[in-house]
């Protein structure tokens, strides 16, 4: 087995401050979304009211807008060192892809041979990404229509909300998937470490 270095410490740092910063996000969301609930209704109780829950939700989001921010600007200053973009989507991963199903329909002797990043890890990384993009915006609409409604129509506001809410469960199902593939996937249970240890084994060919 060759360990190989697949994340730094600060995408650690910053994969787990995500992952903190977005169960916030998700349950005090849902728990707005889906009032009617007992299990919503004991939240709100719980967190001191629908007031807090907003003010939480809505910092929160705040902190989220600069993470997003924050993670563009990290990739962006990747790419002006001439670091090589591993997370892109290629012709490959689609080729692996039907590779895959092939062996697991048994018409392959082996399984794709992917590099650093496998072809699902890439589909989901842009999944979260363009979807925290999308809450990012719609949600600093909502904390500031007065603002927005001076520089665009009215109806951006009710827009902003449906994309805002909905878009929302279609994030939580994409994180859902990604929970899946590292922790209950057979072909990495109990838990793909790599995102909190750095590193990632790789068999020898």
């Amino acid at each position: 087995m060759e360990r190989i270095r697949k994340f730094s410490n600060f995408r650690i740092i910053e994969h787990g401050l995500a992952m903190l910063t977005f169960f916030i996000l998700a349950i005090t969301g849902i728990a707005q979304k889906f009032y009617e609930l007992e299990v919503s209704k004991a939240v709100i109780l719980f967190l001191g009211g629908i007031d807090m829950v907003r003010l939480i939700h809505r910092n929160g989001g705040i902190i989220f807008c600069l993470q997003v921010i924050f993670h563009i600007m990290a990739g962006a200053v990747s790419l002006y060192r001439g670091m090589e973009p591993q997370i892109l989507i290629t012709k490959k991963d689609f080729s692996d892809a039907i590779q895959n199903l092939k062996y697991y329909l048994g018409f392959e002797e082996r399984p794709a041979d992917t590099g650093l990043f496998t072809y699902r890890q890439k589909f989901e990384y842009w999944g979260i990404v363009t979807g925290s993009i999308i809450m990012a915006i719609t949600g600093l609409i909502l904390k500031y229509p007065v603002s927005t409604t001076k520089i665009l129509p009215g109806i951006i506001i009710p827009a902003s909300k449906l994309i805002h809410t909905n878009h929302a469960i279609i994030l939580v199902m994409i994180v859902l998937w990604h929970l899946y593939n590292s922790v209950f996937n057979p072909e990495v249970f109990p838990i793909n470490k790599s995102i909190f240890t750095g590193y990632v084994e790789k068999v020898k060919q």
